[in-house]
Parts: C-alpha cells; sequence; structure tokens
C-alpha cells in the first residue's frame, strides 16, 4: 500500500502548537480578561456622566501637558539606562535605536513589549536574543527594587494615614497577614522547592531541559554583566532620572484638578508618593497597560485623604484617575506610530544600502 502523501504531525511540532496556544493565552487573553472585568469593577457604579463633567469643567489641561513631556523624558532616560547595559553585553546600539525599542514596548504592551523590544534590539544588531532578553530582565529587575524601596520609603514617612485608614476599615490584620504569608522566606524557598523537583523528576535528561539551560546561561551572561559594567555610576543616576520622572508626572498632575491639588496642599507630596506607590505595585496585575488596576490604585490611594477634602467623591477621584491613564496611553499610540514609521524608514534605507 502506498503511503499517504498526508504527513503525521510530529510530537515536536505538537507540544509546540500547543506551547504557542497557550502562550497567546497568557499573554493577551488573561490580560484582555483581568482588563475587561477590573473596567466592569470600575465603571458598575461609577456616574459616567458625572466624571465628564468634572473632567470638562474643572482640568486644566496644561499640567497634563506638563506630565506627558515628563513622561517622555521617563522613556528616554531608560533606554539611556538600558544601552548602558547592552553595551557591557558587547552591543553598542545607537541611543536612537534603543529609544525606538522603549517607545515601541510600552505602544505595543508593557509585557508583549518586553520581548518585542528583545527581539528588535536582537535583530538590528545582529546580538544573541538571550544575552539581550537577560540584559532586559536585568532592567526590570533593577524596577522591581526600586518599587520595593519606594514602597519602604513611602510607608516609614508617609504612610501614616494609609494605616490610619486600613486600621479604621478593619483591613490592617489582613494585610499585614498577607504581605508577611507572600515575602515569607519558607514560602518563597517552598516554591523553588516544588518547581525544582517537578522539573527534575518529569524533565531531566531531555533536550528540552538541554535547551532550557543554554538558554538560560544566556540570560545570566545578560544578568550578570550589570554587576562589573562600565557607568555603573551613570547607570544609577538614570535609574534616579527615570523614576523622578515617573514621580513627577504624577505629581504635577495632581495640579490639574483643583481637589487633587488641594490634596498636595494639606498633605504633602507624601500623598502623592502613597498613591505612586499603590499604582506601581497594581501594574503587577496583568492587564492591558494597567488599564483598571492603575485606576483603582489611585482612587484608593485619594480615597485614604477623602475625609478631609470635602467634594473628593469616588466619582471625582475616576475622573482624576481615566483622564491621567487615557492622556498616557493616548501618548503611547502616538509614540508607537512613530516607532513604527521610523522603523519602516529604517528597514527601506537598509535595503537601499
Amino acid at each position: 500500500m502506498k503511503e499517504s502523501g498526508r504527513k503525521k504531525p510530529q510530537g515536536g511540532d505538537v507540544q509546540s502548537r500547543r506551547g504557542s496556544v497557550w502562550s497567546l493565552v497568557f499573554k493577551i487573553v488573561v490580560p484582555l480578561v483581568v482588563t475587561v472585568l477590573l473596567c466592569y469593577v470600575l465603571f458598575a457604579k461609577q456616574d459616567v456622566g458625572e466624571m465628564v463633567s468634572i473632567i470638562r469643567t474643572e482640568c486644566n489641561y496644561w499640567w497634563i501637558v506638563v506630565a506627558l513631556v515628563l513622561s517622555i523624558f521617563s522613556h528616554v532616560f531608560r533606554a539611556m539606562r538600558w544601552r548602558i547595559q547592552l553595551k557591557a553585553i558587547g552591543v553598542d546600539a545607537p541611543l536612537f535605536t534603543v529609544v525606538l525599542s522603549i517607545f515601541g514596548t510600552y505602544a505595543v504592551n508593557p509585557r508583549l513589549g518586553e520581548l518585542w523590544r528583545t527581539g528588535y534590539i536582537s535583530q538590528r544588531e545582529h546580538a544573541p536574543f538571550d544575552s539581550v532578553f537577560g540584559s532586559m530582565v536585568a532592567d526590570r529587575l533593577a524596577d522591581t527594587i526600586t518599587v520595593a524601596l519606594l514602597t519602604l520609603a513611602t510607608l516609614i514617612f508617609a504612610g501614616g494615614p494609609l494605616v490610619d485608614f486600613l486600621r479604621e476599615n478593619g483591613a490592617e490584620g489582613t494585610l499585614d497577614g498577607l504581605i508577611a504569608l507572600a515575602t515569607s522566606p519558607w514560602t518563597i524557598i517552598a516554591v523553588a522547592g516544588f518547581v525544582a523537583i517537578v522539573a527534575l523528576i518529569f524533565f531531566r535528561h531531555t533536550p528540552v531541559v538541554a535547551s532550557i539551560c543554554r538558554f538560560m546561561l544566556g540570560i545570566w551572561h545578560g544578568f550578570a554583566a550589570i554587576a562589573t559594567m562600565k557607568g555603573r555610576g551613570r547607570w544609577l543616576v538614570l535609574t534616579v532620572c527615570v523614576w523622578g520622572c515617573y514621580f513627577l508626572q504624577l505629581y504635577v498632575a495632581f495640579f490639574a484638578f483643583p481637589l487633587t491639588g488641594q490634596v498636595v496642599a494639606d498633605y504633602g507630596a507624601g500623598a502623592v508618593a502613597v498613591c505612586f506607590v499603590l499604582s506601581s505595585i497594581a501594574m503587577v496585575v496583568p492587564s492591558n497597560g494597567g488599564i483598571g488596576p492603575w485606576q483603582l490604585a489611585v482612587m484608593f490611594g485619594l480615597s485614604v485623604y477623602s475625609a478631609g477634602i470635602e467634594g473628593l467623591t469616588r466619582d471625582y477621584a475616576a475622573s482624576f484617575a481615566n483622564l491621567v491613564l487615557g492622556s498616557q496611553t493616548l501618548l503611547l499610540v502616538l509614540l508607537g506610530i512613530f516607532t513604527f514609521v521610523c522603523i519602516a524608514i529604517q528597514k527601506r534605507n537598509d535595503r537601499k544600502c
């Protein structure tokens, strides 16, 4: 009998397709579902007409413009910082190329965008993907450490009203318990041990593990370069510049509305710091561009101070949070268009050469 011309799918192909499907689910479907659910929570009890009225009648848009300019500077400083790390692994990419990669990261999606910028720099500069990926991981780890330090500093110097608010609402004990559980060394050791045991039992002596090990070594090369790279002092300064811009753009945005400006006048920059830290932590939630968790975090932060500010209602806080994030999202769209136009021009010029 003649064999059928149709080839049977190989096991590796099937596994590859399954992996692609799950990757699609976790990278696109899950964030989309989370975003929709959180937006429902956000707007279910809101008077949209009231929010629009507040934005139209009370917002001073010049402060929003200043915040957007600071946002652009934060992206440029981030590109300058990452370029130092790239140079440490032998990738001397032009600053404009790295800036485009950062613009594109946030335009695509902060999570999918990380892979995009890694692939863009790797392809553009003919550099190993795993090493560039490792430098990106180090870049993000620096942000995680920065958020942790900012959270600690905020709780020490400006956390009094937040703690009082949680105590009055009966949430302090629950919050402390969750924090203690999540940060417990035993929890971390248990999770890491479980993952290691599962990997050893099911995947030892397989080509997949060998490939993963080689890839992880490449990542470690890009990650560890930060400890020995030249320009560490400039890298630290740029880290301060990046997060300083992040904070300042929220700080100046507070003056766009009379009542949020009153929060700063009455409670100082510490109130902005509380909202800033809460919104930074909220970005861990897997949503598209922080839509949903960011606004809810800022609204919660403002609610801490609402008792002392007459008129600072949930609708008012939602108006502020939605306008600030909406303007940031619009900026990212415009930067994304600029980025991909520039990339198209680069590719056309490359073909001519």
